[in-house]
């Protein structure tokens, strides 16, 4: 981390893609790799994220309020060479999607599981990718198919759309989840919620725990910026 050195904060373009410049020296990773992002909306957000630091800032630049910019030095420092695992930890989730495997118990909590959870297996479905359910805690084989088609939906984006996939799908647990705010059809703090059923059903019941819940929320914040980047790839 580094103190603020620059006063310009600018955007710029070239054949690989938008960036930010500093004081026109263009932003890097932290391995110095050039950060490359889709779409000027993007790069945008991350001149704003640089710009927001104060100008008489106090101590070390915190990446923790940076989360496009986290994102894209990701999606530089070598997610094409990496694109192959980065598919494949997609597919792999789907195997084990958390939408799959429901709470025998309670009655309440299986409701609510079935009712939130049921219509994305059903998008989900209607795009090639059948999964199936199970109230055991054990793991249950998917159908290959089914994951293959996960498989070539991921294959399909560009890197930086890939490793905001890859992210997403970790957060939510679901391929599925993360796949719908890819394709927009879901809003990113929706499906964060929809994949804390089990957590927020667990408050109800015996009541919340402040520190939990407030990483939570930080998260959930989070991933309401970096899911609302699906609508400029």
């Amino acid at each position: 981390m580094a103190k603020r050195f620059w006063t310009d904060t600018t955007t710029d373009a070239d054949d690989d893609g938008h960036f930010v410049r500093l004081d026109g020296r263009e932003l890097k990773t932290p391995g110095k790799r050039p950060i490359r992002v889709p779409s000027a909306a993007i790069a945008t957000l991350i001149r704003d994220e640089w710009d927001a630091v104060p100008l008489a800032v106090i101590g070390d630049i915190d990446p923790q309020v940076m989360p496009i910019t986290r994102l894209a030095n990701v999606a530089s420092e070598g997610a094409e060479e990496r694109r192959d695992d980065l598919v494949a930890e997609v597919r792999s989730y789907s195997g084990t999607d958390l939408l799959c495997y429901r709470a025998p118990e309670p009655e309440a909590l299986t409701q609510r599981q079935d009712a939130l959870w049921g219509p994305w297996l059903d998008w989900a479905s209607n795009r090639g990718i059948r999964l199936d359910t199970t109230t055991s805690l054990l793991p249950i084989a998917q159908p290959e198919p089914s994951l293959d088609a996960v498989a070539a939906l991921a294959r399909g984006y560009g890197t930086f759309a890939l490793t905001l996939l890859t992210h997403l799908t970790a957060v939510y647990g679901s391929a599925i989840l993360a796949l719908a705010v890819m394709d927009r059809a879901l809003d990113p703090g929706e499906a964060f919620d929809i994949s804390r059923v089990d957590e927020l059903h667990r408050e109800a019941v015996w009541g919340v725990d402040e520190d939990a819940r407030d990483v939570r929320d930080a998260l959930r914040a989070e991933t309401v910026i970096l899911g609302g980047l699906a609508k400029h790839l």
